[in-house]
């Protein structure tokens, strides 16, 4: 009888304790295996995100197929971010009587990395502007702007060259060229 009134107890006891566990954990216990799968995106999402990639731009400027003008731009960059190279002179240009705008002149470029389909792609925005006549005179108030956009997007070529895209001068037999070296940094 002593011994049944002990099990009583300890399994009373148990019960108890085995409740308060539930409480405090109320989800199913997972396995270490559904642990490790659950963890392993997380993990995959971190890395992806700490990676950080060097990029070196060049402006090409070709006539007759010799290169006789190159600008160079660079600038650093982590996957998932974007990141943003201007260079240039606002201009301002009246619009009506004594009522001015500004106009940015000059070279802007854009570039992302993101994550598709578990690779990595480098996303480019180029526009580059100047003006038609060199010799601008800056008290001219409706200056002739001449534009180039060039965009693209590609799988991140490490450590080669590649030309995201070209543009023909309608106003020559030249050619501008956005080339793009893209190294992975330590």
């Amino acid at each position: 009888m002593k011994l049944n009134a002990i099990w009583r107890v300890i399994l009373t006891v148990a019960v108890v304790m085995g409740n308060g566990a539930a409480a405090q954990n109320p989800g199913p216990s997972k396995t270490s295996a559904e642990n490790a799968r659950d963890e392993k995106p997380a993990e995959q999402k971190e890395k992806t995100m700490m990676e950080a990639y060097h990029l070196d731009f060049s402006l090409n400027e070709i006539d007759d197929g010799r290169r006789i003008n190159s600008r160079q731009y660079s600038t650093d960059l982590a996957t998932n971010e974007g990141n943003e190279i201007k260079i240039g002179t606002r201009v301002p240009v009246q619009s009506k009587d004594g009522e001015f705008q500004y106009l940015d002149i000059g070279t802007n470029i854009f570039a992302r990395l993101g994550e598709t389909r578990g690779q990595t792609e480098l996303v480019v925005r180029a526009e580059i502007s100047n003006f038609a006549t060199p010799e601008h005179d800056p008290r001219d108030m409706h200056p002739v702007i001449r534009q180039m956009k060039i965009g693209g997007s590609t799988l991140l070529p490490l450590g080669k060259t590649i030309v995201i895209g070209s543009a023909d001068d309608p106003n020559s037999k030249r050619q501008f060229q956005l080339e793009v070296t893209v190294t992975k940094l330590k």
